[in-house]
């Protein structure tokens, strides 16, 4: 699993510039179970790593990047964080944004919250999830209500694994940066707490998270950490040599909307 050894700076101005200039640019923050689900899918490792930014959500995934490869990074690039520095520099450039995903009730909060926190802010469109995968011609009917919108960066909230799948195949479609961003929309709605920053410091927001939703999220954390942990230590000692499947070019041709 390729995963960019990047900062918030760096990942933010990446996403703006190619929002300026009308390009393709597919971005998903990856934590721990990011990471796993490609591991466990090599047709969906690939797609990942097709990505042209993938940043470090968790910090054992900061902390892989610098036991693995001495990449020096001093502060995880997390999704929530990101969306709103990508949402804070694209309202001071006049830059609309379109939010695909989530359900209404989560959009109908997230959209005075969002403009509170940047007046500036233009919201071209926002679209639920329609919790079903897609039917024929409809990925390019959502490319065409986004492009008309007049949107320039495209923040979608469909969970890990659904929306780095809708992303992978809606960027041949679009001529904008499209974000995975996680629980980034139930955050900034208001729905989901942050847990103190002492544990997010001591990467224990796995534990937090779990705490709150524990019949959702068990397995995520109780099996799918010590697989990573494993994993890991054994590519640390040289017991296992991690070999990444080249970036998928395929096609996906249904996925979840």
């Amino acid at each position: 699993m390729l995963v960019d050894a990047t900062d918030y700076a760096t990942a933010t101005a990446q996403i703006i510039e190619a929002a300026r200039e009308q390009r393709p640019f597919a971005v998903t923050a990856l934590a721990v179970h990011g990471v796993m689900t490609g591991v466990e899918d090599p047709a969906h490792n690939a797609r990942l790593n097709s990505f042209d930014l993938v940043t470090p959500d968790g910090q054992p995934v900061r902390w892989a990047l610098n036991v693995l490869h001495k990449a020096g990074l001093t502060d995880r690039v997390y999704g929530p964080s990101l969306t709103l520095k990508v949402v804070e520099q694209a309202a001071a450039e006049g830059l609309p944004i379109y939010l695909y995903g989530s359900t209404d009730p989560v959009l109908e909060r997230l959209v005075p919250a969002l403009q509170g926190m940047f007046p500036a802010l233009k919201i071209a469109g926002v679209e639920a999830s329609k919790f079903r995968k897609s039917q024929p011609g409809e990925p390019e009917a959502i490319a065409e209500r986004i492009k008309a919108s007049g949107a320039r960066v495209v923040l979608v909230g469909l969970g890990c694994p659904r929306q780095e799948i809708f992303t992978y195949a809606m960027r041949p479609l679009l001529d904008m940066p499209l974000l995975a961003v996680g629980a980034a929309f139930d955050y900034h709605a208001g729905l989901l707490k942050n847990p103190p920053a002492w544990m997010q410091k001591y990467a224990l927001e796995w534990l937090w998270r779990l705490g709150l939703e524990p019949k959702r999220l068990w397995k995520r954390y109780i099996i799918l950490n010590p697989a990573y942990l494993s994993r890991l230590g054994a590519q640390k000692l040289g017991l296992w040599k991690a070999t990444p499947p080249a970036p998928a070019t395929e096609p996906v041709r249904e996925f979840a909307v």
